[in-house]
């Protein structure tokens, strides 16, 4: 299906006309193979054309959006539609303002809708990073897009992770923390980099203990924040564009919600090359992603 997805905006107005289009493109996606209950498993006995609903052998009453960010959604399909290839595709991003405007919604319907596709861009079955893997802290707030002064008063403290290979920068994680601290620094490791990985790093002692939890360890030191921008540059790189993208599209974001900015920009950066599987994923209606997951707590549009 991806060689089908649309390759341009014209494309994907016609293949997304009516909501009948989106629909059955939603079951395909969903049932390649034909319908399967995601409660048992079984397959259907029955279709209610006038609700739009498969009854499998045991009485379950399932619905094309089950499961998925357009669940109990009364915004047409071709609403949802067109606002996940606009936010996968718009290469800056697109805050709800814009897409507000674009789709001719009101502003707290385009922002719940926004905040829901977010909420579909992270899913727990995503494998760890492997190495090599460039890590460093840096602060939101300050002027300098380089590694930042630890502990400062006032600024938002994050964590990210970049997985090299021999093209380039491969994915991402990226995560707020409440201070630069070998605690929080090592819960990050533990959880987005696999075991044994080739960890690269600056010559902060939070990171001194990852030789002795079975990860390669080499430090780069350096005795400017230039310096440390030229001994990880992939890192560097990608906070740089990060604070671009926060400043530029969203000017500047609440330490609240920063996490669910920070999920964004790591799902776009990560699947730039995949265009259709971002913009499954975005609805979790991609058939890798677990169906039956709750969504994560948002309000209902």
């Amino acid at each position: 299906m991806q060689s089908d997805f649309p390759k341009s905006l014209l494309e994907f107005q016609r293949s997304f006309a009516t909501e009948e289009a989106c629909w059955k493109y939603l079951v395909q996606s969903r049932w390649p193979n034909g319908f399967v209950c995601p409660h048992d498993g079984k397959s259907s006995v029955g279709f209610i054309t006038t609700r739009k609903l498969w009854q499998c052998p045991n009485g379950h009453q399932i619905s094309a959006t089950i499961g998925t960010t357009l669940h109990g959604t009364k915004i047409p399909l071709t609403k949802w539609f067109w606002a996940a290839y606009l936010v996968i595709t718009h290469t800056p991003g697109l805050s709800a303002w814009q897409l507000h405007r674009q789709l001719n919604l009101n502003y707290e319907t385009a922002y719940l809708m926004l905040k829901r596709l977010r909420a579909g861009m992270v899913h727990p079955s995503r494998s760890p990073l492997n190495g090599p893997v460039e890590i460093a802290d840096f602060s939101i707030g300050g002027k300098k897009a380089v590694p930042s002064d630890r502990g400062t008063e006032g600024k938002a403290m994050i964590v990210g992770a970049v997985e090299i290979r021999k093209e380039g920068p491969c994915r991402i994680r990226l995560q707020k923390i409440p201070q630069v601290s070998s605690e929080e620094l090592i819960r990050f490791i533990r959880k987005h980099i696999a075991p044994r990985a080739t960890i690269i790093t600056d010559s902060c002692r939070g990171y001194s203990s990852l030789r002795s939890l079975g990860y390669r360890h080499i430090v780069k030191k350096e005795e400017t924040t230039k310096e440390a921008a030229k001994q990880l540059p992939h890192i560097s790189r990608i906070f740089a564009d990060l604070k671009t993208w926060l400043i530029g599209t969203h000017h500047g974001v609440s330490p609240k919600q920063l996490q669910t900015y920070l999920d964004e920009f790591s799902f776009r950066f990560n699947e730039r090359r995949s265009p259709m599987e971002a913009f499954q994923t975005a609805l979790r209606i991609n058939p890798k992603v677990t169906q039956t997951a709750a969504l994560e707590t948002v309000h209902e549009t």
